[in-house]
């Protein structure tokens, strides 16, 4: 395998030489490029890293992933019912444009994320806004119809990034395509889709978060990301020396990364990513919760994380993580593998075996569409799926997608089945992201629509204490868990694998994007 991987080192050395050369360029990959980088108008992980990069939220999420820590808020206050933030803001953060940063900037970017022309799917973490205020430029007056418990955890996330509106209007349409003005350590430069984004350093930048060393400028002039879908390119690319850094490595490859002396591999923790198979149960053939569960009790999750992702994944049996805030020890025991009970549901069901095999009702057979991002992972995993399931009498279509274009097919109808990779916080997040009906079509995908739900997810964002909100989002836990709208595959690892000349590197684990800020990176 390294021999077969060292001979791809050749051709990407060709590819390196067109970088930019020299200390003061930090040569990044990654091996999914997003259709934009418009943070309000998408749940999409391969966006949220750039986004990062280049723009700030109010509060930054420290080193824990769960305690949010002063950023363009250097301090804020919470009236006794929850519903009023005070946000005192910094003086002196500009944007890369050098406009400078107020809190008129902030009202704006909440204005426009919670405007319904946006179609904003993640504007739910903004909480119920009832009026923004800027009694002077540099306080901001938050308040919200409704108490939400994890009101700060969710300003640390990509889509609350603040805005400048001059730069939002200026570029219209194109906003987050020709550019996007921001705060952050980096300054969008130019983006070649499926090629590369190149950023440079925001010279003026000072007020890193406290949890990094170095406040800011970065220490690099430009940051060049090249986008190389192909695992065994990127892998090579490192081995060969040809890039500094790159996140979301491929996690077959660890073992060979690790054994490198050049290199340094580390994983972040914590992390919560589940690899998932969710059901578009709108749709006839897979509208039977019987079906669902056939589908799910089919599969040998440990299988296919010892076959397929080398050991770097966990088998999940529960949509959320044992480890994650909130985590309902209950929903233990309602995903219990089982081919012959999975034949079993399918007869009752109706779906009879057919000549060819493959179970078919009224004239139709048992063909769902599945959706999937063409990466490595999604593939494999899917590809092994459609094995287990073929021997129940299933017979899954696979179509895979460019990542530049499968959040938004995924937008369709149809399909039966998608697969992502989700990363959350807290079961919380992870539940009011996907099961609210306030999010169909997306990403409630499912179309899941049921007043039960929708009631105890308000009452967990409502909680004023933590044993309301973790008995509220068990019950939703558990619903959804009986109901078989997901099929809980893996708890993914994710690692940094960095060239050991670079210094300072430290994965983190928001929303999939391991480089984060990058303050601390040096040669």
């Amino acid at each position: 395998m390294l021999r077969c991987l060292r001979g791809v080192v050749v051709a990407l050395g060709l590819l390196g030489a067109s970088l930019p050369s020299g200390a003061q360029t930090l040569n990044m990959m990654k091996g999914i490029d997003a259709p934009h980088y418009d943070a309000q108008r998408t749940s999409w992980g391969p966006t949220s890293d750039i986004v990062n990069m280049i723009q700030d939220t109010l509060v930054a999420l420290d080193w824990d992933g769960k305690t949010p820590i002063p950023y363009l808020a250097k301090s804020w206050t919470v009236s006794p019912d929850g519903k009023l933030y005070t946000f005192k803001l910094r003086d002196d953060v500009t944007f890369c444009s050098g406009k400078k940063f107020t809190a008129a900037d902030v009202v704006y970017t909440f204005k426009r994320l919670k405007d319904p022309a946006i179609k904003g799917p993640f504007a739910w973490r903004a909480g119920n806004i009832k009026e923004l205020r800027a009694p002077d430029p540099y306080t901001v007056e938050y308040e919200l119809n409704e108490p939400f418990s994890e009101l700060l955890l969710q300003l640390t996330m990509f889509t609350n990034v603040i805005l400048n509106q001059e730069n939002v209007e200026a570029l219209g349409k194109d906003y987050g395509i020709k550019g996007a003005d921001g705060t952050g350590p980096w300054c969008f430069d130019q983006w070649q889709p499926r090629t590369q984004i190149v950023l440079k350093r925001h010279d003026a930048y000072k007020w890193g978060p406290s949890m990094y060393q170095n406040k800011g400028p970065v220490k690099f002039d430009k940051l060049v990301i090249k986008i190389i879908p192909e695992d065994s390119s990127r892998v090579a690319a490192m081995l060969g020396g040809t890039f500094d850094v790159t996140h979301q490595f491929p996690t077959q490859f660890i073992p060979q990364a690790k054994a490198m002396p050049s290199l340094l591999v580390q994983e972040a923790r914590p992390n919560f990513q589940l690899l998932y198979f969710g059901f578009k149960i709108t749709r006839p053939m897979v509208a039977d919760r019987r079906v669902r569960e056939a589908m799910s009790i089919a599969i040998n999750r440990a299988e296919i994380a010892k076959a397929i992702l080398q050991g770097n994944a966990d088998p999940a049996y529960t949509i959320v993580d044992p480890d994650a805030l909130d985590h309902d020890p209950n929903t233990k025991g309602l995903v219990k593998e089982d081919m012959e009970r999975a034949k079993a549901l399918l007869e009752e069901a109706g779906w009879k075996v057919g000549s060819d095999g493959i179970r078919e009702k009224d004239g139709v057979k048992l063909q769902p569409r599945i959706y999937y991002t063409a990466n490595a992972n999604s593939a494999r995993v899917a590809e092994a799926i459609q094995g287990y399931l073929r021997k129940i009498g299933v017979d899954w279509r696979l179509q895979p997608w460019d990542s530049t274009i499968s959040s938004v097919k995924m937008m369709e109808q149809d399909y039966e089945v998608w697969s992502v990779t989700v990363p959350y916080l807290s079961a919380g997040d992870l539940m009011n992201i996907y099961f609210d009906s306030a999010n169909i079509p997306t990403p409630n995908r499912m179309n899941w629509k049921d007043a039960e739900t929708d009631e105890w997810l308000r009452q967990g964002r409502m909680a004023l204490n933590e044993a309301d909100r973790a008995k509220y989002y068990a019950l939703v836990q558990q619903k959804v868990m009986r109901e078989h709208l997901w099929m809980p595959i893996l708890n993914i690892n994710m690692h940094m694998v960095t060239n050991k000349k670079i210094k300072g590197a430290r994965p983190h684990m928001i929303y999939q994007n391991t480089f984060y800020k990058g303050l601390d990176y040096s040669l």
